[in-house]
């Protein structure tokens, strides 16, 4: 087009101006997932972040035709380990078999389970403000024995299996029962931590195991850390990668709220209102559990 006369351009330009921008911008393309909110929390009317609600979003962003990279945005206070290893997995298997880099911007927490899901950039990026890190494992309850045995509430279960009450929040705390847990907290502790060591490398070593005490930083103090590589945000790093007219595709799972309630009629077969009723309890159950996630940020 450069070649042309002036006017042979100025024509040209007169009828691009009325294509659609898609048949005009010949840009490279960069397929964007988002992953935002707990992990792993679903109930019937609100499905959680976790490898069966982002798979087809996965797959699909990955499949794109003429994708440079894959970029992922993370916006999330963590959740359940199992559902970030295994998005982590699919998100890597998939970077593997398509020969495609993977980058990764955190928005205001990539934090726990979060941060596992960062790890599945070959870069991260945050915001200077981001909250990175929180590497360790975390188990909450309640004790309310005593406020049960003071209104004069007996509680009474039967088991199969002496250790099948483990934690239950009506009866007296079992010393046997904390080190149970965390035992298995170890555990999991451990994967996270061997993640974190392979996927970072040489980049954390001066940093050392204080990493690993479940501490999350700025992410301005993140980079000095080695947690990511560097403070920017997905538009500005794609076009400084691959050029002003780069594309950025967004990919989002299937969630949508009307999908969600048909779901729901289609699997009782009629119009349940005993089971809308018991979906919004668990709505209301996991909003707070999602609102304690987020509030140990501050936000």
């Amino acid at each position: 087009m450069n070649d042309l006369p002036d006017k042979a351009r100025s024509e040209r330009a007169d009828w691009l101006s009325y294509l659609p921008a898609f048949l005009v911008n010949r840009g490279p393309v960069v397929p964007v997932l988002r992953f935002s909110g707990p992990i792993g929390m679903a109930t019937p009317l609100r499905p959680g972040l976790s490898l069966s609600t982002s798979a087809a979003a996965i797959d699909k962003a990955f499949s794109m035709r003429g994708a440079k990279a894959v970029a992922i945005q993370i916006n999330s206070p963590g959740g359940s380990a199992v559902q970030s290893m295994l998005i982590y997995k699919r998100i890597r298997a998939l970077a593997a078999e398509k020969g495609l880099k993977v980058y990764v911007f955190a928005e205001d927490v990539a934090a726990s389970g979060g941060y596992l899901l960062a790890l599945a950039g070959d870069e991260i990026y945050a915001d200077p403000s981001s909250i990175i890190g929180s590497i360790g494992v975390i188990t909450a309850t309640f004790g309310l024995n005593e406020l049960i045995a003071k209104i004069g509430v007996q509680r009474r279960v039967y088991t199969a299996g002496k250790s099948k009450d483990t934690l239950d929040p009506f009866l007296p705390e079992k010393p046997e029962d904390v080190e149970r847990i965390k035992s298995l907290q170890r555990d999991v502790h451990s994967a996270f931590i061997d993640l974190v060591k392979e996927r970072r490398g040489a980049k954390i070593e001066k940093a050392g195991d204080d990493l690993f005490t479940g501490e999350f930083w700025s992410g301005k103090r993140a980079l000095e850390l080695g947690l990511i590589d560097g403070l920017s945000d997905v538009r500005s790093k794609m076009r400084a990668l691959f050029g002003d007219d780069v594309r950025l595709k967004l990919v989002m799972p299937s969630t949508s709220w009307l999908r969600r309630k048909r779901s729901i009629f289609a699997d009782a077969g009629a119009l349940d209102f005993g089971l809308l009723s018991h979906g919004f309890a668990a709505d209301l159950i996991s909003a707070i559990e999602a609102r304690a996630l987020w509030s140990r940020f501050g936000l």
